[in-house]
């Protein structure tokens, strides 16, 4: 996933965008969540998991206030 994707994504995304974006199967992602070992934290509502988009940038190292080319800004 690109960084212009990630920054796209939504207030918060299913563990299947999440398990993309950390470049996860499906399996080893649902595995490391039900086993409380997934990188980031979980939301869980019902049977679902959800993923904070801030917690996965962070994670990721992806400064959510610089989009753009990646390249850092001059400053004088």
């Amino acid at each position: 996933m690109t960084q212009d994707e990630l920054l796209a994504l939504p207030v918060s995304v299913s563990l299947e965008t999440a398990n993309r974006a950390l470049s996860l199967g499906r399996t080893t992602g649902y595995e490391l969540a039900r086993r409380g070992e997934y990188p980031v934290r979980l939301l869980r509502l019902g049977n679902a998991y959800r993923v904070a988009r801030a917690d996965l940038l962070r994670y990721l190292g992806v400064d959510a206030d610089r989009r753009g080319s990646g390249v850092p800004e001059r400053r004088s």
